[in-house]
């Protein structure tokens, strides 16, 4: 027997099953929400993994296409490796359940949603956030739980909870909150340019639903919940750290961390490191724990010069902002380039247009989603951070980083009406001590202006950190994290947007959630920095889009045409279109709307293609003159070609003034000969003269 518990969620009904499967793991929940079906599961090994100073949490959300009723594509017709937006989708799980789990926890634990029904108007993915946190409720896996998750949209001014796929494609917001009892965890948003104090209202408009759902999910772990097992705890001996202070002062150490220089402090570090590992050499278990220890003591340092002396490691005052440098074009012949640099944070953007035939297409469980028109690459190399290691290609970090500043250019970019371009932007990251992902939103912003795209406006982003003491009100905000405050602060908060509002918010944090007091502060110090940022780096570097593309990117001109003309365009067999393609050296593209998009380097042969298709497009007019070339000879007449595909007949009777016998007296295959619409003949047929075009014409 199983057991089954439902509520209703946002006019919905969200069922859970427990018991019913899977029930081998530490805690398995079926998960209905109308339609969609999840099954999330948390498994633990029974033995801590050895050998690590870490968490080992691993999160797969599994997009089956059998969910849609799709057959996957590809030789073996089977799933390949994760979409971008499972990865996503495993990232938005991982960052607020992480922070609940024992920070001295060793065991492996993996939550895995399998994805094998989707209701277009319940989220796969929010269902997946939820059966995690009550999989892992119900388990016997250590777990400060539980938490919930909700989404929220904007639509004509109004919030709505947890829209569906086709309410996501008007809102103006994309929202997801994360939250304890207490607080909020987690916040990830794409907005469009969401004034601050609107976006504070969804975002505790998610709080308020997340209490409802946490109150369900009691209620199951209640009944159906496993005791929490033992497990073997990771605590450096408190005897190690009173010895290590005897060899290394805590004021050495603050001397070691106070430096603006990622490499300076790495070798202070390193130089303590040795010293101790001599001291201690003959103490085996101590030296097992050292790496920690001396990890946990930096710590220490830092959040205590921090909260308790106000002092940053580089010397900083909370709020202020790195050197900041930024500048277009370094690199030639690409259609757009900018470099971003923030103290030691330096990203290079280069943006590449392209024809819309060139979008990305999105094979997901999504019908609404079906292609990217831009796309920002995010690739993170070893060398910006001093390391040497081989390139294995974008791991979840890169793509989660890529897809947050590709979130916050989406709001302002033109319509594809507006600019008819497939959009690609790639962030190479030169060199990375904090925050990345908003150095590489500053720079793609000015990349995109640089190559002539007509965004909407400028968009900077930042990142605020926190370090808190032992009370609610005990913290600290800071302005522009660096590396060291991320890995020992409680928070990293990145925001982006405009003059007018938020496009894009990702936070991550290292505690049981944040007080409302902490968001709306963090919130504040982003848009002041914003602004800060723009005014004095980004605008004199380059203060408005280029007026037009560069000499490198194609040209695309676009026109409209009856969608009943597509097939005279297009030929049988594709001959019409080819060939105008062989004349010009353009590229053509046709949507089923009529839409053209003519694509080429050289402005003239754009022209001529446009012309053409016109010609083939427009009925011929009485009287109207026309240029065209004798593909055929016969004994009653000439055809005369006056676009491909597109040919009309000129009588033997009206090919010359005189009288002549035979077409081929005046007339040879490949000439060039102007001609006048004579209308309609007796047959319904259009003919043409070239004997009756006025002089002169």
């Amino acid at each position: 027997m199983f057991k089954s518990f439902s509520m209703e969620l946002a006019g919905r009904t969200l069922t859970v099953d427990v018991g019913r499967v899977a029930k081998q793991a530490n805690g398995a929940a079926l998960m209905h929400y109308g339609d969609t079906v999840v099954l999330s599961t948390c498994t633990a090994s029974e033995k801590p993994r050895e050998g690590i100073d870490f968490f080992p949490l691993s999160v797969e959300y599994e997009e089956k296409q059998y969910a849609v009723g799709k057959i996957p594509g590809g030789f073996n017709k089977r799933e390949g490796k994760a979409s971008e937006n499972a990865v996503l989708t495993s990232r938005v799980i991982d960052r607020p359940m992480r922070p609940l789990f024992p920070k001295d926890y060793r065991n492996d634990v993996t939550l895995n949603n399998l994805v094998m029904s989707v209701d277009p108007t319940c989220s796969p993915e929010l269902t997946a956030m939820l059966g995690s946190a009550i999989a892992t409720a119900i388990s016997d896996v250590p777990f400060d739980g539980p938490c919930a998750t909700t989404q929220v949209g904007l639509i004509d001014g109004e919030f709505v909870i947890n829209p569906s796929n086709a309410q996501m494609v008007s809102s103006s917001l994309k929202l997801t909150v994360a939250s304890t009892k207490e607080k909020v965890i987690m916040i990830e948003a794409g907005a469009d340019e969401i004034p601050e104090p609107k976006m504070i209202e969804a975002i505790y408009k998610a709080h308020e639903v997340n209490q409802e759902i946490i109150v369900f999910i009691e209620k199951i772990a209640a009944e159906c919940g496993k005791p929490k097992s033992e497990y073997e705890r990771y605590a450096v001996p408190e005897e190690l750290f009173a010895a290590i202070k005897e060899v290394v002062t805590p004021e050495e150490m603050e001397k070691a961390v106070f430096t603006d220089e990622k490499q300076v402090r790495e070798e202070n570090i390193s130089a303590i490191m040795d010293k101790l590992t001599e001291h201690f050499a003959e103490n085996e278990e101590w030296l097992s724990f050292l790496p920690d220890a001396v990890y946990q003591y930096q710590k220490k340092t830092v959040r205590k010069m921090i909260l308790k002396d106000h002092k940053r490691p580089d010397g900083r005052e909370m709020t202020q902002i790195r050197a900041l440098a930024a500048e277009t074009d370094i690199i030639p012949r690409v259609h757009g380039s900018a470099m971003f640099t923030r103290g030691q944070t330096q990203i290079c953007n280069i943006t590449t247009l392209a024809p819309l035939s060139e979008v990305q297409k999105v094979d997901g469980l999504n019908a609404e989603e079906t292609y990217k028109r831009y796309i920002h690459h995010y690739n993170f190399p070893s060398y910006s951070v001093g390391e040497t290691k081989p390139s294995r290609g974008p791991g979840r970090r890169e793509i989660g980083h890529g897809a947050l500043a590709e979130r916050a250019l989406i709001p302002v970019l033109p319509s594809e009406e507006e600019f008819p371009y497939a959009i690609r932007t790639v962030s190479e990251t030169f060199e990375s001590n904090g925050s990345t992902s908003m150095a590489s939103t500053c720079a793609s912003c000015m990349s995109l202006m640089a190559a002539g795209v007509p965004i909407k406006r400028m968009v900077a982003g930042i990142s605020c950190g926190l370090v808190t003491g032992d009370t609610d009100d005990d913290y600290v905000l800071l302005t522009d994290i660096q590396g060291l405050e991320d890995f020992f602060g409680d928070m990293d908060f990145k925001v982006t947007g405009t003059t007018d509002g938020i496009t894009a918010i990702q936070m991550d944090i290292k505690i049981h959630g944040l007080t409302r007091e902490i968001v709306e502060g963090a919130i504040a110090r982003t848009k002041e920095a914003r602004m800060f940022i723009m005014d004095t780096c980004m605008k004199p570097a380059i203060a408005e889009p280029r007026a037009s593309v560069n000499e490198y990117a194609p040209k695309i001109e676009q026109i409209k045409i009856d969608p009943e003309k597509i097939g005279e365009v297009v030929g049988q067999k594709g001959k019409t279109i080819n060939a105008i393609i062989d004349k010009t050296g353009v590229k053509i593209d046709i949507t089923d709307e009529g839409n053209v998009s003519i694509c080429g380097t050289d402005i003239d042969k754009i022209n001529e293609a446009k012309e053409i298709i016109r010609m083939i497009v427009t009925e011929f007019e009485e009287g109207k003159i026309y240029t065209g070339k004798v593909i055929s000879i016969k004994e009653f007449g000439a055809f005369v070609e006056f676009a491909p595909g597109k040919e009309g007949m000129v009588h033997i009777s009206k090919v010359a003034k005189e009288r002549i016998n035979n077409v081929e007296d005046v007339l040879t295959l490949g000439d060039i000969v102007k001609t006048i619409c004579l209308g309609k003949d007796k047959m319904g047929r259009i003919s043409f003269s070239i004997k009756d075009v006025p002089a002169g014409v």
